[in-house]
């Protein structure tokens, strides 16, 4: 007879031992329980259906506690298909849930959960709940609003894009820039990432670091994807892609194509649009914005221009006729004082003959000669200075209207087209004319206006 002992002491089998757990738990627990667990792989087997999920409950980012699970084919596809219709994702990694499920051990398998239902609004709310965890600790940390106080440029041209090259939403995005109608150009990199699901998050953040390192290429970051349900969006309300976000040195702008439910990545970007699509319209409105200016300014320099050509017209008209009265005072004022010297002369000659009639028979011809001589000699200098008067003025005139001529062809080549029609050009940096070299440090991007079309380049 075989010996069933050992020391004395009894001998079980496994099978024994198998069945003695069966037993109890068969008996402890008989019927199904609502268990909140994290899935940490599904493992689903597409021929058979079935699904042996891995389940974890965690404390912080250690795992506390980690069990088998089981879903049968038949059930699993009623479950995953009323769960995709309430959360918009399927059951898949890396999400929480509360599920309906037996406790059961076989002698085979092992202790195991046996899956009967999964509650897809507790999966949204444990998805609320750690939203809200996150927005609590980034304004606790004072860094949720730091990136909206970024600066974005003027025209912000040069774009870090996270996303992936067989996302229609970054196909949208590309598709919108190139076809804008003033044909503003961008440049566009792209960092290509996962757009959704736990790896995502690494994946971008990763990026984000790569963008950081190249940081004087760009002047914003762009992260895009298309559409999907509040479960596929999981990733942009994780603390760290968030926080990346917020803390970036350069504005990010997100449209990550969901309108009903803003993430906190979303939340914490410097511009959030819902879809890519607007966001491509939100940079071309800066273009437009900043074309619409230098418009403005043409059309003010062209008014300014106009009026001083008129002003100065003005001036020489008042100065020539303030020159035409001077000449005809002076002209009466030297006819007025001839006309008194000849009665002076011939008052004093009239006196002198009733004076002196004795002498002025001697000397009649003395005093005809001296008067005719004094008047000629005074009629010539007046004659003289009325010519000198006549010729000052119209050289006057001739001077005053050649330098308005002069002036009026000086302001018309002045103006900024002309200028540039005579092979000059206009440097912009940051929207500012360059008027000195040291302005400019190396790697500037200049913007330079010739007379027709301009061109952008670095400074060397």
């Amino acid at each position: 007879m075989e010996d069933n002992t050992f020391n004395g002491k009894k001998i079980y089998t496994l099978t024994d031992i198998g069945n003695s757990l069966h037993s109890v738990i068969s008996r402890t627990y008989t019927h199904a329980y609502y268990i909140k667990a994290d899935i940490i792989k599904l493992n689903y087997y597409p021929r058979t259906g079935h699904c042996y999920p891995e389940l974890v409950e965690k404390e912080g980012d250690k795992i506390k506690t980690q069990m088998r699970a089981v879903i049968w084919g038949t059930q699993f596809a009623d479950i995953n298909a009323r769960f995709l219709k309430i959360t918009g994702e399927p059951i898949k990694d890396g999400i929480s849930i509360l599920c309906l499920a037996t406790v059961e051990f076989s002698a085979k398998y092992g202790l195991a959960l046996y899956i009967q239902d999964i509650e897809p609004s507790f999966t949204l709310g444990e998805m609320a709940r750690n939203k809200m965890e996150v927005i609590q600790k980034l304004k606790k940390e004072n860094i949720f609003s730091l990136n909206k106080q970024k600066h974005i440029p003027l025209v912000p041209k040069r774009l870090a894009v996270i996303s992936t090259d067989t996302s229609k939403g970054y196909s949208d995005f590309m598709i919108t820039l190139q076809n804008n109608k003033r044909n503003f150009i961008f440049e566009c990199q792209l960092f290509p990432s996962l757009l959704q699901g736990d790896k995502a998050v690494g994946e971008m953040v990763s990026q984000l670091g790569l963008i950081e390192n190249q940081l004087d290429q760009f002047d914003c970051v762009v992260i895009i994807r298309g559409g999907g349900g509040d479960a596929g969006l999981n990733c942009y309300d994780h603390y760290e892609l968030a926080r990346r976000v917020a803390e970036f040195p350069i504005p990010v702008l997100s449209g990550i194509g969901h309108s009903t439910n803003e993430t906190v990545t979303e939340m914490v970007s410097f511009m959030n649009k819902i879809t890519p699509t607007e966001v491509a319209y939100y940079l071309i409105q800066k273009f437009e914005d900043f074309y619409q200016k230098i418009e403005e300014y043409q059309a003010a320099i062209r008014n300014l221009s106009e009026a001083l050509i008129n002003n100065e017209k003005q001036k020489m008209s008042l100065i020539e006729g303030t020159y035409h009265t001077l000449s005809q005072r002076i002209l009466h004022r030297e006819t007025q004082q001839l006309a008194s010297l000849q009665y002076a002369v011939k008052l004093q000659s009239k006196k002198a003959i009733d004076q002196n009639r004795f002498q002025i028979e001697n000397a009649a011809a003395v005093v005809n000669l001296l008067s005719k001589k004094v008047i000629d000699q005074h009629k010539n200098q007046i004659d003289h200075a009325a010519s000198m008067l006549k010729m000052l003025c119209k050289q006057s005139f001739t001077k005053n209207n050649n330098d308005l001529k002069h002036l009026s062809v000086k302001l018309t080549l002045l103006e900024p087209a002309n200028i540039l029609k005579r092979g000059f050009s206009i440097t912009y940096y940051q929207g500012k004319p360059v008027v000195d070299a040291a302005q400019l440090a190396s790697q500037d991007e200049i913007e330079t206006q010739f007379f027709s079309g301009k061109v952008k380049s670095r400074v060397e």
